[in-house]
């Protein structure tokens, strides 16, 4: 396949300068993705849609408009309304959805010049570690066909490392956003949540936790995504505020916890590529000191599943009950498990979350930034839920995912940068935290730790 040569941000500023036009680089954009179809990252296109929309993006130009994302080609994650588009969540039940409008961030990308190429595929309802769907059938892993690149932005995700588009917008509800990133090598970015608004949209089973997650190869392309999208607005009932930029990492408070302070295993090959990139980190000028993060009894990824899966049920328990067939069968799972569940169960998944909430909160008035893995593995078979071990040990189906959740449920902003590989080349990240509202430094922080681990 034809891989991309430029960063967003480069081809915004020759499209913006005349070098090339945005009708040129959507039909380049659109020939990959056609050319890359065994990927099966981008599940619906609509040329004749995404060249009207490149010519309007030319036009403006020569009207003297000034866009900072002038005809960047965009991946939207198949769970985030794109009016006029069809997007179905991967769901047989949304498979002839059009989306009546436009979500707020889709509607301020497009106002900044960017140009939707495609919808990039997700698990149904964004609810699996893996992205396969009912509707669409597996994503590839683009290093190696016979592999995951995780989920549920792994469409995205692998779009973006594929080389299709510069830039996509995936979801991030418990790492969606910042996991597959990890596996393919590139990064991707769960702001504060409110950070960016989130809807309209599907109803959401998540109950206040996800958020847009853009994804790039370079962390300079979030940065511009992330302030084209970000900001408060009327129709978003939850903001939240976003702090200027410390502008010197040299000042920031840094510690590395190998493990997040939690009792998972993580494979040798991430573990000991961790240590040696916090050694390059440190070579380059940082102060880094190791310090976990301390959580409350009985904070684990288990104590809070049931949110996930209540809210499935709430959402489609009618249809489940009248036909399980027509979901995933590890989705139906999920919808029986959240039907079993009692309200003081629920209730004491609220509880959990808020104290790892509070646990975060107490962390991060001592430390501005907190590096970790991003994911204890690399990338396993697409047949599989997860890897069968990790560690050494025995690995559940939600393994993989245990370095990632606990963010979400703090609303805290986290990228992921790619760091190292394994002797197969396979990619896993270093994960960067910071306070809820520090975005802005979080992403200055990353592009000197990008810069840093790139030398």
């Amino acid at each position: 396949m034809t891989k991309r040569k430029s960063s967003a941000c480069e081809i915004a500023a020759d499209v913006s300068n005349g070098r090339s036009s945005a009708v040129e680089t959507a039909k380049a954009a659109l020939a990959r993705i056609e050319a890359a179809k065994a990927l099966n990252a981008v599940v619906t296109t609509a040329p004749a849609r995404t060249l009207a929309d490149a010519t309007a993006v030319d036009d403006r130009l020569r009207a003297g408009e000034t866009m900072p994302l002038a005809g960047v080609p965009v991946i939207v994650k198949d769970n985030i309304w794109v009016g006029d588009w069809r997007v179905t969540q991967g769901s047989r039940l949304f498979a002839e959805f059009v989306a009546p409008r436009d979500a707020i961030a889709i509607e301020r990308l497009r106002k900044a010049g960017a140009v939707v190429v495609g919808i990039g595929a997700t698990s149904e309802f964004a609810c699996k570690g893996v992205t396969t769907s009912p509707l669409y059938g597996p994503t590839r892993h683009p290093l190696d066909p016979t592999l995951t690149p995780g989920g549920s932005s792994g469409g995205p995700a692998a779009a973006v490392a594929a080389g299709l588009v510069p830039l996509a917008i995936g979801t991030d509800a418990g790492g969606s956003g910042r996991r597959p990133p990890a596996h393919v090598g590139v990064a991707g970015f769960k702001p504060s949540y409110g950070a960016i608004p989130y809807g309209p949209g599907f109803a959401e089973p998540f109950f206040g936790l996800s958020v847009i997650a853009p994804i790039a190869t370079d962390i300079a392309d979030i940065a511009l995504a992330f302030e084209a999208m970000a900001g408060v607005d009327p129709r978003d009932p939850d903001p939240a505020g976003i702090a200027q930029g410390a502008k010197n990492i040299a000042g920031l408070r840094i510690a590395f916890s190998p493990r997040l302070g939690l009792d998972v295993a993580v494979d040798d090959v991430v573990a000991n590529g961790l240590v040696l990139a916090i050694a390059r980190l440190s070579a380059a000028g940082l102060s880094i000191a190791q310090r976990d993060p301390v959580w409350p009894a009985g904070a684990t990824e288990e104590a809070i599943m049931p949110l996930q899966h209540t809210g499935l049920a709430a959402l489609y328990r009618d249809a489940f009950r009248e036909d399980p067939t027509v979901f995933d069968p590890d989705i139906a799972r999920q919808i029986e498990r959240g039907l079993s569940w009692s309200g003081a169960d629920v209730a004491g998944a609220q509880l959990a979350s808020a104290a790892i909430a509070n646990a975060f909160a107490a962390f991060f008035t001592e430390v501005d930034l907190l590096l970790a893995p991003t994911v204890p593995c690399v990338a396993w078979p697409l047949t599989q839920l997860g890897p069968d071990m990790i560690g050494g040990r025995a690995a559940s189906s939600r393994a993989h995912a245990a370095l990632t959740p606990f963010v979400n449920h703090a609303r805290l902003p986290a990228i992921s940068i790619p760091c190292g590989t394994d002797r197969c080349g396979l990619p896993f990240g270093l994960q960067v935290i910071a306070a809820r509202g520090q975005d802005r430094t979080l992403l200055e922080a990353a592009q000197e730790i990008e810069a840093m681990l790139r030398t």
